[in-house]
């Protein structure tokens, strides 16, 4: 059985697992076409922290596990979408010209805002996953990993690339996500939701909800700021989104 390239490129882009080289990982579309897996990788993502969380609940407190368990996600995706929130708070803390946030993108240094945001993200997804009972924080887990990796294609298609598109690491301004991707990246959004729907349908759509309205906002401040998104917004959106969603599902389960 053959691999869909697609996949491979989701798994390379989001994780640190090593894959076998693609053949479309040089296509100036490569990410664009692979954003249809992103919940699915997403779910695999989930679906190891669910593990360490419940396996760790065993051992020591919700909290200790529910550390162990975000800091399993980071280390899975190299904090891809942590480095975002950092660049994004930066850039639009520290930033008074569209020139000044845009060059603060791009700058490995982390600063101040940047620092509180990584700080309180992880604060508050570590805090809220701790109220929760074992077998609902793990399907809480998966049902964030794979539906906070759905939003960024949506921020894709409603807004355009605002940094230096000859300077793009990876290429997705000039690509928007079609419809039949939209729809199977949802379906898979769904699927990975099911556990926790089944546990408390309430607390999935409130998450879904408050992720979805913390993640709409940033895109809009986005817009409003540099009149449109990059590589780090996106990273931001996810995050804001898994914040909201675990928020969510907190509040309802308490």
């Amino acid at each position: 059985m053959t691999t869909d390239p697609h996949l491979l490129n989701a798994i390379r882009f989001l994780t640190v697992l090593p894959t076998q080289q693609s053949d479309c990982a040089s296509a100036p579309d490569w990410l664009a076409r692979a954003i249809r897996y992103f919940p699915l990788v997403g779910a695999g993502i989930g679906l190891v922290s669910a593990v360490v969380f419940v396996v760790a609940c065993n051992i020591w407190s919700p909290l200790i596990a529910s550390a162990l368990a975000v800091t399993t996600s980071i280390v899975l995706t190299s904090a891809l979408h942590e480095d975002g929130l950092a660049d994004t708070v930066d850039a639009f803390g520290g930033g008074w010209t569209l020139e000044k946030r845009l060059a603060i993108m791009k700058d490995s240094r982390i600063g101040t805002y940047g620092a509180l945001a990584l700080g309180l993200g992880c604060a508050l997804r570590i805090a809220a996953l701790a109220t929760l009972p074992i077998w609902t924080g793990a399907a809480a887990l998966i049902a964030v990993h794979a539906a906070a990796r759905a939003m960024p294609a949506f921020v894709i298609n409603r807004l355009t690339y605002a940094g230096d598109t000859a300077a793009m690491k990876v290429s997705y301004a000039e690509a928007p996500v079609r419809r039949d991707e939209i729809i199977f990246l949802l379906i898979t959004a769904a699927l990975a939701a099911v556990p926790l729907a089944l546990v408390s349908f309430k607390s999935f759509a409130v998450g879904l909800l408050l992720g979805a309205v913390l993640g709409a906002l940033l895109a809009r401040w986005s817009r409003r700021l540099i009149g449109g998104y990059t590589g780090d917004v996106l990273g931001a959106v996810e995050q804001l989104f898994e914040i909201g969603f675990l928020l969510g599902v907190a509040a309802v389960i308490r």
